[in-house]
C-alpha cells in the first residue's frame, strides 16, 4: 500500500465528520450566501478545527470567491483544499543532518510516545540510518520494558538503567554509547510529563543541557507527541509544552481511529508547529512523514462520489426483506411551513426509529435525498437531513 493511500484511509474517520459534513451542506445550497459560509464554520468547529481557525479558513474562502468570481457552490471543495494544503505548507522534515543526531521525544503519558519512538526508529533504520535509543522514562513503572519491545521490533540498541534512576544519567550514557558506536540518530525517550509539573519540566531542562553540553552544535528535534483524539486538548498541550520544551515539531499520533484530524490545522496556522509524523494505523510502518498536500487530498478526497438515484439505481434487496414502510405522505399543492416541518419530522422519526434497530434504510434513501434537496426546510432542519443522509449511507456503504 503507497504512503497516500495510507494516509487517506487513516482520515477516513476525519474526512466523513469534516469534509463529508461539509460537502453535503454544499449541496443542499443554490447559491453562495451569508447562511452557507455561517454552516461551514459551523461544521469546522465540529471537526475540532477550532474557532479562530475556522474563521481564518472561511475569510479566506471568502477572499478566493470574491476575486475568482464563483457563485457556484459545488466548486467550494476545491478551494478548501487549496487553502487547507496553504495553511499546512512549510517545512516538515527532520533536520537530523549531523553525527550524532539527538531526537527528544516529550508527551504526556497515554498519547502513543513509546510506540511512536519505536516506529521512527524503524522508519529511520530502513533509511540507512543507524540509531540508538534511550531509555529516559524512568519514572513510570514497564516504561522501560516497553520501550525495550519496541526496540527489538525495530532491531535497534538501548541504553537503559534501573526504574527510578536519573534521567539525564540516561541521556549522557545514551550520548557516549552513539559516540562510540558511530551511530547516526540518538532517540531519547522521557517521562510522560504535564506542563504543570515543575519538577518533571526541571527535570526536561537538565536532559537538555546534558545533550549541549555533549553534543555542542549537534541537530536536535524537541519531538511532542500528541494524541490527535483528545482534539482542542492536544492544541492546549502543544501551547503549553511550547515555551518549556523548545518544541520544534509534532507527532500526531491515533489519526485513524479518531473524527478529530482537523486539529493539525489549529497546531500549524495558531501555534507555528509543523506536524512532522502521523500515526495512520497499528503496523510498524504506519507512521509517516506528513505530507501537506497528501493530507489535504486525504482529507478532502471522499472514497466514493455522491451519486444520484438517476445514476446509480437502488437495487432491491433480496437477501433482507423488511416490513415496507407506508407509502410517503403526499406532498399538498399548497403547504405552510408549518405543515412541511411537520411532515419532514414525521419522515426523520421513522428513520431514526429504523437507525436505531440497526434495519436496512435503503428503501428511504430516495425520500431522504429529496428532503436533501428541499430549499423550502429551515435550518435546523436542513442540517438534520444532512446529518441523517451522512449516518445512513455509511449505514448501507
Amino acid at each position: 500500500m503507497g504512503i497516500f493511500e495510507k494516509i487517506r484511509q487513516g482520515l477516513k474517520k476525519t474526512r466523513d465528520s469534516i469534509s463529508g459534513q461539509i460537502a453535503q451542506m454544499v449541496n443542499s445550497f443554490t447559491k453562495i450566501d451569508e447562511e452557507l459560509f455561517e454552516e461551514l464554520t459551523e461544521l469546522l468547529v465540529m471537526g475540532d478545527v477550532g474557532m479562530d481557525t475556522a474563521e481564518f479558513i472561511t475569510g479566506e474562502l471568502r477572499r478566493v470567491i470574491k476575486e475568482k468570481g464563483i457563485t457556484d457552490p459545488g466548486l467550494i471543495m476545491d478551494e478548501l483544499q487549496g487553502i487547507v494544503t496553504e495553511i499546512l505548507s512549510g517545512d516538515c522534515t527532520l533536520h537530523i543532518g549531523t553525527k550524532p543526531s539527538v531526537i527528544l521525544v516529550i508527551g504526556v503519558n497515554g498519547v502513543g510516545k513509546t510506540t511512536a519512538i519505536g516506529k521512527l526508529s524503524a522508519q529511520l533504520k530502513a533509511e540507512g540510518k543507524s540509531v540508538i535509543l534511550g531509555a529516559a522514562d524512568t519514572f513510570r513503572a514497564a516504561a522501560i520494558e516497553q520501550l525495550e519491545v519496541w526496540a527489538q521490533r525495530a532491531d535497534v540498541p538501548m541504553i537503559k538503567q534501573g526504574e527510578g534512576s536519573d534521567p539525564a544519567a540516561v541521556v549522557f550514557d545514551t550520548i557516549a554509547a552513539a559516540k562510540a558506536r558511530g551511530c547516526d540518530v540518538v532517540i531519547c525517550d522521557t517521562a510522560g510529563r504535564l506542563h504543570n509539573k515543575k519538577n518533571l519540566m526541571d527535570e526536561l531542562s537538565k536532559i537538555s543541557r546534558i545533550i549541549d553540553r555533549e553534543l555542542p552544535g549537534c541537530d536536535r528535534e524537541n519531538l511532542l507527541v500528541l494524541d490527535a483524539a483528545t482534539g482542542q486538548n492536544a492544541v492546549n498541550q502543544a501551547r503549553e509544552f511550547m515555551g518549556a520544551a523548545g518544541i520544534t515539531g509534532i507527532v500526531l499520533t491515533k489519526l485513524d481511529g479518531t473524527p478529530k484530524g482537523g486539529v493539525v490545522l489549529p497546531i500549524k496556522r495558531e501555534l507555528g508547529l509543523p506536524v512532522k509524523f502521523i500515526g495512520v494505523g497499528e503496523q510498524i510502518d504506519d507512521l509517516q512523514p506528513f505530507d501537506p498536500a497528501a493530507f489535504a487530498a486525504g482529507l478532502f478526497n471522499l472514497e466514493e462520489p455522491v451519486v444520484t438515484v438517476k445514476e446509480q439505481p437502488l437495487q432491491e434487496d433480496t437477501a433482507v426483506k423488511e416490513e415496507p414502510l407506508p407509502e410517503p405522505e403526499p406532498v399538498p399543492e399548497s403547504e405552510s411551513p408549518e405543515e412541511r416541518h411537520a411532515r419532514f419530522r414525521r419522515f426523520a422519526e421513522a428513520l431514526m426509529a429504523r437507525l436505531d434497530e440497526n434495519g436496512s434504510v435503503r428503501d428511504m434513501l430516495p425520500e431522504l435525498r429529496a428532503w436533501r434537496d428541499d430549499r423550502e426546510l429551515d435550518r435546523d432542519d436542513q442540517r438534520l437531513v444532512r446529518n441523517l443522509l451522512l449516518t445512513a449511507e455509511k449505514r448501507e456503504s
